[in-house]
């Protein structure tokens, strides 16, 4: 699958390019042939009325994307039950400072990822996949996790048991019915998770290198996260999730609209 970011750089540049020749070097030829054919509404070519017509959508779309804002959609369960499978959110773009498209370098410093951060990054296995996972492990930190529960530099993290997580819960996901809700108290970030009592722990202890980040999915069984592949480096960082602007599942057909503008923390 072609990068979207790439393909929209190639048309951004191609269209305007095609409009700044035609501007410079014949289009007053071409005006002044019709002057002299005394056509009044003198025709350009199909390809130039295309790429003035498009080069500023294009334009706006890349810097909105690239700067500002970019919607994903949530795939898979990993993040139940803050995000469910079929969300689509929307991803702020300069949270972490400005970067330029497709080659993800870093312009302008704005702010750094915190504890408890809702992350969307390139997959560290393969770069062309995007994953969202929750910031657990800042540089330097100790991370932790042993019979399914969470400590941070050697502190267990406050969690408060709320019940059972049923299937009245979400309408279009089916939960395990030993899926246990959890309330986690992540820094500042206060949040709800998943823990599965019939899957295994997944028990192991990481010291976070500097300029990498440890991500752990809300639904902590049941999510392919730094436990399994390791951190995540600095530069794959894409983004902090805000919000919710639609859910609608359609391998299944069915959505969830009451969480439209719904916020993410």
């Amino acid at each position: 699958m072609p990068d979207f970011s790439l393909l929209l750089v190639v048309l951004t540049g191609v269209s305007g390019l095609i409009w700044l020749v035609d501007s410079l070097l014949f289009r007053r030829a071409r005006m002044d042939r019709a002057v002299q054919n005394e056509v009044k509404q003198p025709r350009d070519p199909v390809i130039i009325e295309y790429s003035r017509s498009l080069f500023p959508v294009l334009l706006i779309v890349l810097l909105f994307r690239s700067f500002l804002f970019e919607p994903f959609k949530i795939p898979s369960g990993s993040m139940i039950p803050t995000l469910l499978v079929g969300d689509f959110i929307v991803v702020n773009k300069f949270a972490y400072g400005l970067k330029l498209p497709v080659v993800n370098t870093k312009i302008v410093d704005i702010g750094e990822p915190r504890r408890g951060d809702l992350v969307v990054f390139r997959y560290p296995v393969d770069p062309a996949v995007n994953f969202i996972k929750r910031l657990v492990g800042l540089p330097g930190d100790t991370v932790t996790y042993r019979d399914k529960r969470l400590y941070l530099n050697g502190e267990l993290v406050e969690t408060a048991p709320i019940g059972l997580y049923t299937t009245a819960d979400v309408k279009c996901s089916t939960p395990r019915s030993d899926a246990r809700l959890v309330h986690e108290t992540l820094g500042d970030v206060e949040h709800d998770i998943l823990i599965h009592e019939g899957s295994g722990s997944r028990d192991g202890q990481w010291v976070v290198p500097e300029g990498h980040y440890f991500m752990m999915g809300d639904n902590r069984d049941r999510s392919n996260d730094s436990r399994e592949w390791g951190f995540v480096p600095e530069e794959n960082l894409m983004g902090r999730a805000v919000g919710i602007w639609m859910n609608y599942d359609l391998n299944k057909g069915c959505g969830d609209f009451s969480r439209i503008g719904n916020g993410i923390h």
